[in-house]
């Protein structure tokens, strides 16, 4: 597919995996993205998943027509993005690797066959590879998410490849909606490394960008400015929107019977709320919802003198990406020594800008009016 007359799409869809990195449920299947611009020089912009090799393989000797394949940039060296660079090695036995420090240091973990001297290509910050009419000029982008991730912005036609950045979960579709499912990716794969991702934001902003191309999802074409408000609030942990997320773990029923009560009482209150049974929803969505609304309400029963694990996974999922700047209320439950509520709290104490509402309310077992009541003051406190 041509994104213009010199530069082609030859990713490929993979619609039969079920978990992405094995852990992050992609029901619509998943993307691998890479780029070919024919010019004076042919270059690659990275390789794909061995789930989709044949096809991409196909697709690249179709938009080479018979020409050589003079340079492969490696914007990230991720096993879904370069699993096909030996293949390439051996089949262009004359094509450059361009990569930065990092990436010539971490490539021969995966590739110890790859004679690299003759090969490759060290790029550093504002370099610019002149291939003909194009020009590439690189950015480092490390730690987003690993440490030899680089964008190049193409000067010629103003399109920026980000590597993993402003990518999303699920194949390319017809119709396919980037916002939800780039926030999943991003909360789930890249939201530790905020910092980052907010200097390397810094670099690219004053360029003039036509096009994103990224490793995952659709091409961006329009309407760029939404996309990078999005990573800004994103990376800088701001909500994005005045909201409730109920995440509830209960184990026979009760605690989800209360935060049920809870969520109706706010809706009275004419308050938008969110909930999450943390017992069955995939923790990256979870996780997500967490990241979009202001207000956290943490609804848990206890267990073997903690906190039932799918919250405590819950916690920690959100502890290891950054959670912060969010205002949270606990409820626990417990039949005769409640400790649900001293152990989330003790995580929520390992976070960075947390407002605790207190005080956390117990549940002796099963809801009663006194809960009802006490749920009540909860939702009007927060």
């Amino acid at each position: 597919m041509k994104i213009n007359d010199d530069i082609y799409y030859i990713g490929a869809n993979d619609e039969k995996i079920d978990l992405f990195e094995g852990q992050y449920k992609v029901q619509n299947g998943m993307s691998y993205n890479s780029y070919l611009i024919k010019d004076e020089k042919n270059v690659l912009f990275d390789t794909v998943d061995k789930s989709v090799t044949d096809v991409w393989l196909k697709k690249l000797e179709k938009a080479l027509n018979g020409k050589n394949l003079d340079y492969l940039i490696i914007s990230h060296l991720e096993p879904d993005h370069s699993y096909n660079i030996g293949l390439l090695a051996k089949k262009y036995p004359d094509m450059k690797i361009v990569g930065n420090a990092m990436t010539f240091k971490i490539l021969p973990n995966y590739f110890e066959d790859i004679e690299l001297e003759s090969r490759k290509v060290e790029v550093k910050e504002g370099d610019i590879l002149n291939i003909g009419k194009h020009s590439l000029k690189f950015y480092m982008a490390p730690m987003v998410h690993w440490p030899e991730v680089m964008f190049t912005y193409e000067e010629t036609e103003k399109i920026l490849f980000s590597a993993d950045a402003f990518g999303k979960f699920g194949a390319i579709k017809d119709g396919e909606k980037w916002l939800e499912e780039a926030r999943r990716f991003y909360v789930g794969i890249v939201g530790k490394y905020g910092p980052q991702v907010q200097t390397v934001l810094k670099k690219v902003q004053g360029l003039n960008i036509k096009m994103i191309c990224p490793l995952h999802g659709f091409v961006l074409k329009e309407n760029l400015i939404f996309y990078f408000e999005k990573y800004a609030k994103w990376s800088s942990y701001e909500p994005e929107e005045e909201g409730i997320v109920i995440a509830c773990s209960s184990i026979h029923g009760n605690t989800l019977e209360a935060g049920r009560y809870l969520e109706s009482y706010l809706k009275t209150l004419k308050k938008k709320v969110c909930f999450i049974d943390l017992t069955r929803e995939d923790f990256s969505y979870a996780l997500s919802k967490a990241f979009q609304y202001d207000k956290l309400v943490l609804m848990s029963s206890s267990y073997n003198a903690g906190v039932f694990p799918p919250m405590e996974q819950f916690l920690n999922n959100l502890k290891t990406r950054n959670y912060q700047k969010r205002k949270v209320a606990i409820v626990e439950n417990g039949s005769w020594a409640p400790s649900a509520g001293k152990t989330m709290k003790s995580i929520l104490q390992e976070m960075k800008d947390i407002d605790i509402v207190e005080p956390i309310i117990t549940i002796e077992s099963t809801v009663k009016d006194k809960t009802k009541t006490e749920l009540e003051e909860l939702a009007k406190s927060i």
